[in-house]
């Protein structure tokens, strides 16, 4: 079961961080991911990081702006983000996959779990 959390409103140009809290698996065996999904439009991919988290990857859009992390001491994935555009507003959801250690995964059909969602508006 996957847990996110940390949305809300905040204006343009402030900060927040999601996390998403894993329970009932072993969470160091999974990588993860954050993806977004504004109205009416496609879910797309935003940032996704290793079962170490030793690597990363994130979306062009999110570069330089948003930074994933992981503790796998808690269970928990997170996703700073700073310099928020009215354009990151979404719904944001994190999402686990099996892999081997050094997979980075970005596609969102080749994850296994999907959290909840929690919605991140961003104001003009």
């Amino acid at each position: 079961q996957l847990q996110a959390s940390g949305g809300g409103l905040v204006q343009a140009g402030g900060s927040l961080r999601l996390s998403c809290a894993a329970s009932g698996r072993t969470f160091s065996n999974y990588a993860m991911g954050w993806f977004r999904q504004a109205p009416g439009k496609e879910r797309e991919f935003v940032a996704a990081i290793n079962r170490s988290g030793g690597r990363t990857d994130s979306a062009d859009s999110v570069k330089g702006r948003f930074t994933i992390s992981r503790d796998n001491g808690k269970n928990t994935v997170y996703l700073q983000m700073n310099s928020l555009k009215p354009e990151d507003t979404a719904v944001y959801y994190c999402a686990a996959g099996r892999a081997i250690l050094s997979t980075v995964i970005v596609v969102g059909s080749e994850y296994d779990y999907w959290g909840q969602g929690t919605q991140v508006t961003v104001s003009s």
